[in-house]
């Protein structure tokens, strides 16, 4: 399978998204440190759009459907909304940026895309500030891939 679309695929997985894509390109793919951003922030951007798009749809069909998950999700946005609109809703950009730039575990364009669901964020407010989030979580992890790696060579 070509590098570059081993790379896009990478960016598309839930756990590692752009952050095993970029080292994943770099390291195993031989691609250059902008081919493993661009094809993994590919991968990671397309991704993020369709949850973004999708999830209130299978959400409400869900709802709709079967009354244990109507339940369910009425407790969950019921207790997290309580628990968490004042702080997100006075920082809701920034708070969503910050949560998929951060390349951490727990953090990156799914937990952005599912925590825009949550809190009623609209898609074309949240699309273009995962997006970004995605291409800052690529940008430090190349930065951090590339000391790495300089400093292993300089042994």
């Amino acid at each position: 399978m070509p590098p570059e679309l081993t790379t896009f695929l990478f960016g598309m997985t839930p756990i590692g998204e752009i952050r095993a894509a970029v080292i994943w390109g770099m390291t195993y793919g031989k691609l250059s440190s902008a081919e493993a951003l661009f094809w993994g922030y590919l991968g990671n951007v397309l991704v993020a759009v369709l949850i973004v798009l999708l999830l209130p749809k299978i959400a409400e069909f869900a709802r709709q459907h079967f009354q244990p998950i109507n339940h369910i999700f009425r407790k969950v946005f019921a207790k997290t909304r309580k628990k968490h609109s004042k702080n997100f809703l006075r920082f809701a950009e920034l708070s969503l940026l910050i949560l998929v730039a951060v390349p951490l575990p727990g953090s990156g364009a799914y937990t952005g895309a599912l925590v825009a669901w949550l809190f009623g964020v609209k898609p074309k407010v949240a699309i273009p500030l995962i997006a970004v989030g995605i291409f800052l979580a690529g940008l430090i992890v190349l930065g951090l891939t590339n000391g790495g790696l300089a400093f292993a060579k300089s042994f």
